[in-house]
């Protein structure tokens, strides 16, 4: 599995909701336009296939493959999701 963000700009509005969906199946988003994928080689090169289908000459979706030493330098600042421990558990 590798580590992917990928951002795009897209301006019609359709095709950007689209993609934000497509995005949402494969990653977390975090970011408006920015989202943060896991993915093995066969799903991302499918990933990519189906994205190019939403450019136009005005658009760019970028894609940067992070290697896991680098994943663990990444800092964030200001607001972050984290995964918060249950407050209670039903038995």
């Amino acid at each position: 599995m590798r580590h992917f963000v990928i951002s795009y700009d897209i301006s019609d509005d359709s095709k950007r909701n689209k993609v934000s969906d497509l995005l949402k199946n494969y990653g977390q988003r975090v970011q408006y336009s920015v989202f943060e994928c896991r993915l093995d080689d066969k799903t991302f090169d499918k990933l990519l296939i189906t994205l190019k289908t939403f450019v136009d000459s005005n658009d760019s979706i970028r894609v940067y493959q992070i290697c896991e030493d680098c994943l663990k330098k990444v800092i964030i600042i200001g607001r972050a999701k984290v995964l918060e421990e249950p407050k209670f558990f039903l038995a």
